[in-house]
């Protein structure tokens, strides 16, 4: 955490700073605008500015915007005026602190701002795989490439990646390369220097340099365009980058970690990405699994975002209902975690009883979840499921489970991955059940439909 004081208020921020640096975050201290944003064109950077509210917020929110600097600021007054928080809130400040600082007030702040989730949250065993082999290889400086599907967690194994290496206590530093226009992400990238092009005003470090002793994370990385390819190419292969406009090479010690959630050989057979760069980046390749392929890690997720949630709004840890864990188990969260994540904080926020009931538990368009269209297979597939188990008496637990199993693939036409989400088990877990099961002479549904056959 890297926070950039701006200003004095009679020596209360640098009581701020004391309490900042008790919480770990690394201070920088500044008097003026100028002088904040050439700490911020230096490379040295910041995920937080603490701004003196005396001083000329929206024009440092200007001058930010016009070169492309994006850090929240949080306005500071020795005051309770209202006024002056409101003027600060309008001029772009995400938050007004009264001073002299609380700690727990600071703390909160810090907190919101590197709410970063170095923890994963996990239990499936497919997921288990992915962190364990993130664990294996984050002590070396190999380039990893992670990959999967949107919302599945790419950013949040990123951190922990970093958390566990020897950089960690060196910058992490993200960059978006689908958020970023084409023709400054160069520039955002490698820095440029002073009268580069138009609107370059003063020299600028870019992510590379930033990130110099640390982790620098590419997001999306097939957004980027074939042209700057080559030079990141360059970049990874010497360590070495030029700014843009520069006359010499710059050295930079990095580790790159590249998302994506494209098929990259795809790309590459495509011609948008450079075969030469994926074999750079895929030294190592972490493949995180849709959540609807790791049922495992659902209720293991909505409990932490439920205590996460209610502790944000100071609200009551409510505990899910039956029917709102089954509704939760059955859905397929196209959406991945993210949407997992959003649907949770919605039902802490709506629920009033006792229990976050079927009724907190929405989509998006107000739906609820349980009502919302689901897929034919997987509604015959639940129906299915229902009757077996009303029909238990005189039978053992193998042949409920078994038939139980087998019912609920062939309503899903063969599909492992359904049928799996469905009952609540790994798909390893259900391809050993069903081998065990043609073992025995039974008859198997065979992937995507088909007739019956003895081998799973």
């Amino acid at each position: 955490m890297r926070l950039l004081i701006v200003g004095t208020l009679g020596g209360q921020l640098t009581v701020a700073s004391k309490i900042a640096m008790d919480k770990g975050a690394s201070v920088t201290h500044v008097d003026s605008n100028e002088q904040a944003l050439a700490v911020l064109r230096s490379g040295k950077g910041a995920d937080l500015l603490m701004v003196d509210v005396a001083l000329d917020i929206r024009d440092l929110v200007t001058r930010l915007d016009a070169e492309r600097i994006h850090v929240p600021i949080v306005a500071c007054g020795v005051t309770n005026d209202a006024r002056a928080a409101v003027r600060a809130i309008h001029a772009g400040a995400k938050e007004y602190i009264p001073l002299p600082p609380d700690p727990d007030l600071i703390a909160a702040v810090l907190a919101a701002v590197t709410d970063d989730s170095r923890d994963m949250i996990y239990r499936d065993d497919s997921m288990a795989k992915v962190v364990k082999l993130a664990q294996q290889i984050a002590g070396s400086d190999a380039s990893v490439l992670i990959t999967g599907e949107s919302g599945t967690g790419k950013e949040v194994l990123a951190r922990y990646l970093h958390s566990r290496s020897l950089r960690a206590k060196k910058p992490f530093i993200s960059v978006n390369c689908a958020a970023i226009p084409e023709n400054l992400l160069e520039s955002e990238l490698f820095g440029h220097e002073k009268g580069a092009f138009t609107g370059a005003m003063a020299r600028r470090i870019g992510k590379f340099e930033e990130a110099n002793g640390g982790t620098l994370l590419l997001d999306e990385i097939t957004e980027m365009d074939v042209r700057l390819q080559a030079k990141l190419l360059r970049a990874i292969q010497e360590r070495v980058i030029d700014r843009v406009g520069g006359a010499k090479p710059v050295p930079v010690d990095i580790r790159i970690v590249a998302t994506s959630n494209r098929n990259l050989t795809d790309a590459v057979r495509e011609g948008t990405f450079r075969e030469d760069l994926l074999f750079r980046l895929n030294v190592v390749n972490l493949k995180i699994p849709p959540l609807r392929e790791r049922p495992a890690d659902i209720a293991e997720l909505a409990q932490y975002f439920v205590q996460k949630y209610s502790a944000a709004n100071g609200l009551p840890v409510r505990p899910l209902s039956a029917e709102a864990r089954r509704a939760l188990a059955i859905n397929r969260w196209p959406g991945n975690v993210r949407e997992l994540e959003n649907t949770l904080h919605r039902a802490v926020l709506l629920s009033t009883g006792s229990e976050i009931g079927i009724d907190g538990i929405m989509s998006p368009d107000g739906v609820r979840l349980d009502q919302a269209r689901v897929s034919g297979a997987v509604a015959h597939a639940a129906v299915a499921a229902e009757q077996i188990t009303r029909n238990l008496v005189g039978r053992t637990v193998a042949e409920v489970e078994r038939d139980l199993i087998l019912e609920t693939l062939k309503h899903c036409l063969g599909n492992r991955t359904h049928a799996a989400n469905i009952l609540g088990i790994s798909i390893r877990t259900l391809r050993n059940k069903l081998n065990e099961y043609s073992g025995d002479g039974v008859p198997v549904p065979p992937p995507h439909g088909g007739e019956m056959r003895g081998a799973a």
